[in-house]
């Protein structure tokens, strides 16, 4: 029974319950990977090898030209945009402006967050597939047990609700005409025609609901896929933690103690919830071992040294963790900073065309669904970017809930170096300039309303008579 066993790795079918340790899962990001190819930020797709040469060749020529539109719709729009904030900037109306210039700065992002995803769309499957194939399904042997099935399940939850917000908050706003019953377009914007020609009116429109539809797509993807390998990287935590804590536990497990024994620690490390030490773990639940299977399987006990063995699996799994955060940082670091630029800019616009525009009902709602959408993508990557951070730097405290110091005299240095790397956080910055977490939550809201606070001066200055 050997060590590797118990985090899937070598063989994915042992199971400490069937209820509570589910299956190892292959796929990680199957959702994810769907909707990045279904919206055209997977240039260069993997086809199946079966296909003749000449399908696979116009496969990708094909998924190539789809990216390309999608990128041109996205730009297309923001340049069309550009021009409108460029027109109505002499009228001096800040309503007209402001909502043009909202505008400009989505689809802008839109196209910059498509493009960027293309250029990194390899690098990003590489980083999937080493999760997927690396990544421990549940903790070592011991008294109690965590299953990172339950942060697979809440980041798939996560991407299917969020996905469906995006889409509905964006497609809302591109339906609205039909809805009402009049013949305009969802987004007002310059056209060098006359876009409400009988001609040109249904392609204009199909057009724009496209972009909004590639608006929410692209907000979605970035969001969920940070909010997925934090919950990951997350259940990853508390794996290594509880084996950790189970260290002592695992080295008895395998050299033959008795259940009764065993039973006896069990109760000593799963306390009850009165008692239980408060938010050991971010998102897995500990559950106890079935004792008698476990014991009733066990080969060979007594052999090696089982508690240094264990110890050096913990090492490997943190310096995994360890890996995989610091790619996370290379992927999102650019990405977040033009985010949180884009949110920063965004929030302080429809804030103001909120507080001094127009009191259509439609508008409103459409005006709060943007708000509340901004606003809850901030929060998903600041609070996720705190959770790592202070997550991470418990591996310590994990380490002394177990009896570790019974063994410490057969392998000092080996608990010194993990002591010491265990004090290695993890950040998540925005361009390397900032990190983002609950004060970069702050500093984003405070500037966004510094902003505000000007548009209204200026509003209220041009509303003042002149004498």
């Amino acid at each position: 029974m050997a060590s590797l066993q118990f985090h899937g790795n070598v063989n994915a079918d042992i199971r400490y319950e069937i209820g509570l340790d589910p299956a190892r899962e292959s796929n990680l990001f199957r959702l994810l990977m769907s909707l990045q190819l279904a919206m055209g930020m997977k240039p260069s797709p993997r086809l199946p090898k079966w296909w003749p040469k000449w399908l696979q060749l116009a496969g990708k020529l094909l998924a190539k030209a789809y990216c390309s539109i999608v990128i041109f719709t996205s730009l297309h729009l923001g340049v069309l945009f550009t021009k409108t904030t460029l027109d109505v900037l002499p009228t001096g109306e800040l309503q007209a402006i402001t909502d043009a210039l909202t505008m400009t700065i989505i689809y802008f992002f839109t196209g910059y967050g498509t493009i960027y995803w293309c250029l990194r769309s390899r690098r990003l499957l590489a980083y999937m597939e080493h999760i997927n194939r690396d990544y421990r399904h549940h903790s070592l042997a011991g008294v109690t047990f965590v299953s990172s099935h339950a942060s697979f399940r809440k980041s798939r939850n996560f991407t299917a609700v969020w996905m469906m917000a995006c889409l509905l908050g964006v497609i809302s706003w591109g339906v609205s005409p039909l809805m009402l019953g009049i013949r305009m377009l969802p987004l007002q914007c310059w056209y060098p025609f006359d876009a409400l020609a009988p001609v040109t009116y249904s392609a204009v429109y199909a057009t724009q609901l496209f972009g909004q539809v590639l608006v929410g797509v692209t907000f979605c993807f970035g969001g969920s896929l940070f909010v997925t390998l934090s919950l990951l990287l997350l259940g990853q935590f508390d794996v290594l933690f509880c084996s950790l804590k189970n260290l002592d536990a695992h080295a008895k497990l395998l050299s033959g103690e008795s259940v009764n024994s065993l039973s006896s620690l069990q109760n000593e490390l799963l306390l009850e919830d009165s008692t239980r030490e408060l938010n050991q773990y971010a998102v897995l639940q500990e559950h106890p071992t079935d004792l008698l299977m476990m014991c009733s399987s066990r080969k060979n006990p007594g052999q090696g040294n089982v508690f240094h063995s264990a110890l050096v699996e913990c090492v490997r799994l943190h310096r995994f963790i360890l890996h995989c955060s610091v790619e996370l940082e290379n992927l999102f670091s650019p990405y977040c900073l033009v985010k949180s630029l884009q949110i920063t800019f965004q929030l302080c616009l429809l804030v103001f065309v909120g507080v001094s525009g127009t009191r259509e009902v439609l508008r409103i709602v459409n005006q709060l669904q943007y708000l509340g959408l901004t606003l809850f993508e901030l929060l998903m990557f600041t609070y996720c970017g705190e959770l790592l951070s202070r997550h991470s730097i418990r591996s310590g405290d994990a380490f002394w809930r177990g009896a570790w110091w019974k063994h410490a005299h057969l392998i000092p240095q080996d608990i010194l170096i993990f002591l010491v790397n265990s004090r290695r956080a993890v950040h998540v910055t925005a361009g390397k300039f900032y990190v983002m977490d609950v004060n970069r939550l702050r500093s984003v809201i405070t500037q966004a309303f510094s902003f505000l606070t000007l548009l209204q001066k200026l509003a209220a200055k041009k509303a003042e008579p002149n004498f």
